[in-house]
C-alpha cells in the first residue's frame, strides 16, 4: 500500500499512477466501477508488448491486442478516432516495439483528461491519501 504522500503524487501524474503496481490495481478498480476499465488494460497490455523481444511472440500479441481492443466490435474495443485506428492497422502489417503508440498515446491521454480527475474525486483514491 503506498503511503499517503505516495498517492497525493497520482494527482497530478497518471504516469506514476500507472507505474506504481497498487495504484494501478486502485485505478483498474475504479475504472470498473465506471465501465471503463478497458482503457487501463489497453494500456497495460501495449506496455508488455513493447518488451517483448522475440518477432514471432510480437506478431502473437499484437494480434491479440488488436482483436480484443481495436478491431470495430472488439469485445473490449478503445475509444480512438479513426485515424489512428488506420494508423494502428497499418502499423500492423509489420509489428514492431512502437506498432500502437500511438493509440496508446491516446488513450493515456483520454484517461489523464477524463478518469483521472473522476478517480481522484472518488472515495476509493480519497481513502488511500489520509
Amino acid at each position: 500500500r503506498p503511503s499517503p504522500e505516495e498517492a497525493l503524487q497520482w494527482r497530478d501524474s497518471l504516469e506514476k499512477l500507472l507505474q506504481h503496481p497498487y495504484g494501478l490495481a486502485s485505478f483498474r478498480s475504479f475504472l470498473r466501477s465506471e465501465f471503463s476499465e478497458e482503457n487501463a488494460e489497453f494500456w497495460v497490455a501495449c506496455e508488455d508488448y513493447k518488451k517483448t523481444k522475440s518477432p514471432e511472440k510480437m506478431v502473437e500479441k499484437a494480434k491479440k491486442i488488436y482483436e480484443e481492443f481495436i478491431q470495430t466490435e472488439a469485445p473490449k474495443e478503445v475509444n480512438i478516432d479513426h485515424f489512428t485506428k488506420a494508423v494502428t492497422m497499418k502499423n500492423l502489417v509489420e509489428p514492431s516495439p512502437s506498432s500502437f503508440d500511438m493509440a496508446q498515446k491516446r488513450i493515456f491521454a483520454l484517461m489523464e483528461k477524463d478518469s483521472l480527475p473522476r478517480y481522484v474525486r472518488s472515495e476509493l483514491y480519497q481513502e488511500l491519501i489520509k
